[in-house]
C-alpha cells in the first residue's frame, strides 16, 4: 500500500507543480481576450530597411514575397529586398533577381542552416552598403508574403524607440487544406494573441518566432551579426535579449503570412528539430536563465518567462503518461488484489492526463479562433472542422519529444509551393 501511495502523491505533486509553473499564462489569456485593440502610434518619422531573405531551392515562391514587398504601402526608396540564395541548385537566385531583388548567392555545404545564412547575408550587406545605410534588418523566409502595410505598421512601432527588435502578427496562406496545416496556424495564431500581444501590454519582452520580425541595425551591431548557430536560432536570439535586458516588441497590424507544411511526415521531421532545438536552448542557456531568475533583477521575470517557452511541456507531459504507462504494465506482475489498485489508479491518471490534455488545447483553439475569426482567410466550416483535430495535432508532439530525445535531427529544406489563398 505504501508504494501505490508513493505513486498516487507522485502523480498529484507533478501536476500542481506544472500548474504552478504555467499559471501566470493564465493572466496572459485574460488579457488576451478582454484587452482593447490598441491604436497604432502614429509617426512622421520614416526609417531605412532591409529586408533579408535566406533561400534554399525556393524558385517557386521567392517571386511571389519579393511582388509582396514591392507592393508595400511605404517609400520605396527607404527599403531594399536582399536575397541569399543558399546552396541552391535550382532557379532561386534568378527568380529573385528578376523579382526585383539584391542577390547574393552562398555555397557552403559544411555550415548548412538559416543562422548561418542570415550571418553572412549581413556581412555582405555591411560589405556593399556600410553600417549606417540601415536603421533595421527585417528577416523573412521565402514561403512568406507579406501585407502590403506591414512594412508601414512596422515603422510606426520601431519609430516609437521603445524596441530592440519588434515580432508581426504569423497568419497561414494555407490554413484551410488540411488538419496539419490548421494546426500550425492556430498555434502560431495563439502564440500572437494570447502570449506576444500581453508580454508587450505588461512591458515585458516578446519573442520571434521563424520569420516576420524586426532587429535593429544597433542590436545587429552589437552582436557581430548573427551569431546565432542552434537548430532554432530564433529562440536563442529571443533567450539572448531576455538575458541582456534587451525588449522584444508585437506589432499586430504588422501581417504577414506563413506557409505550413502540409504532409505529416515533413511536419514530424520539422517539429523534431525544433523540439531538439528547445533541448539545446535549455542545456546551453538554462543555468543562466535560472540566474538572472534567482536574483531578482529587472528582467527576473522575462527570464522566467523564457525559461517554462524553451523547456518544453511536451517534456512532462510524455514523461508523466511514460511513468503511469509502465506503472500499468508492471501492474501485471503483481498479486491480483495490488494489481487491481495499480491499474484502477494508473488508468484513472492517464484518462485524467489525456483529457486535460485535450479540453485544454481545444478551449485554447476555440478561444483564438473566437478572437481572430475574420483575420484567418479559410471558410466557416475548414474553421470549425480543424478546431475539433486541434488537440490532435498538438498531441503528436509527445511521440515528437520521446523521438528527438534520441534523434539527432538536422537542418533540411522543406519544399514550399502552396497556392495563396489570401487575395
Amino acid at each position: 500500500m505504501k508504494a501505490l501511495m508513493i505513486f498516487e502523491e507522485f502523480n498529484k505533486i507533478a501536476a500542481v507543480l506544472f500548474g504552478i509553473c504555467f499559471m501566470y499564462q493564465m493572466v496572459y489569456m485574460v488579457i488576451g481576450l478582454l484587452a482593447p485593440k490598441e491604436e497604432p502610434e502614429e509617426t512622421r518619422e520614416k526609417k531605412r530597411y532591409a529586408f533579408m531573405i535566406c533561400a534554399r531551392n525556393e524558385e517557386n515562391v521567392i517571386g511571389e514575397l519579393a511582388e509582396s514587398l514591392r507592393a508595400q504601402d511605404y517609400p520605396e526608396e527607404l527599403y531594399d529586398i536582399y536575397v541569399l540564395a543558399d546552396n541552391c541548385i535550382d532557379a532561386t537566385a534568378r527568380k529573385a533577381r528578376e523579382a526585383g531583388a539584391i542577390v547574393y548567392e552562398r555555397f557552403n555545404p559544411e555550415k548548412i542552416g538559416k543562422g548561418y545564412a542570415l550571418n553572412e547575408l549581413y556581412s555582405d550587406i555591411l560589405r556593399d552598403e556600410g553600417t549606417e545605410r540601415y536603421d533595421a534588418y527585417i528577416v523573412f523566409d521565402a514561403d512568406n508574403i507579406a501585407d502590403p502595410h506591414f512594412l508601414s505598421a512596422m515603422n510606426r512601432s520601431f519609430a516609437s524607440g521603445k524596441y530592440d527588435a519588434i515580432t508581426g502578427y504569423r497568419a497561414s496562406k494555407n490554413y484551410g487544406e488540411n488538419w496539419i496545416t490548421a494546426g500550425y496556424s492556430l498555434w502560431f495564431l495563439r502564440e500572437a494573441r494570447f502570449t506576444n500581444d500581453p508580454r508587450m501590454r505588461i512591458g515585458s519582452t516578446c519573442m520571434v518566432s521563424g520569420t516576420g520580425f524586426l532587429v535593429s541595425a544597433k542590436l545587429m551591431k552589437e552582436n557581430g551579426g548573427w551569431p546565432y548557430h542552434l537548430l532554432t536560432e530564433d529562440i536563442e536570439f529571443s533567450v539572448n535579449c531576455a538575458l541582456h535586458g534587451k525588449r522584444i516588441g508585437y506589432c499586430d497590424d504588422a501581417v504577414f503570412y506563413d506557409e505550413q507544411p502540409s504532409s505529416f511526415a515533413v511536419s514530424f521531421r520539422q517539429r523534431l528539430r525544433w523540439t531538439k532545438g528547445f533541448f539545446q536552448i535549455t542545456a546551453k542557456y538554462g543555468k543562466n536563465l535560472i540566474r538572472k531568475i534567482l536574483q531578482g533583477r529587472e528582467n527576473a521575470f522575462d527570464c522566467y518567462d523564457v525559461l517554462m517557452t524553451v523547456a518544453p511541456a511536451s517534456i512532462l507531459t510524455a514523461g508523466l503518461l511514460i511513468y503511469n504507462l509502465v506503472i500499468l504494465g508492471a501492474s501485471f506482475f503483481m498479486n491480483s488484489y495490488m494489481a487491481g489498485l495499480f491499474q484502477a489508479a494508473a488508468i484513472r491518471y492517464l484518462l485524467t492526463a489525456v483529457w486535460g490534455f485535450f479540453s485544454h488545447f481545444f478551449l485554447m483553439g476555440a478561444l483564438t479562433l473566437i478572437k481572430d475569426w475574420k483575420r484567418i482567410p479559410a471558410t466557416p466550416y475548414e474553421k470549425i472542422a480543424n478546431l475539433i483535430v486541434f488537440p490532435l495535432f498538438m498531441f503528436t508532439y509527445v511521440p515528437v519529444t520521446i523521438a528527438a530525445v534520441f534523434a539527432k535531427p538536422e537542418w533540411k529544406p522543406i519544399k514550399h509551393g502552396a497556392i495563396s489563398r489570401i487575395k
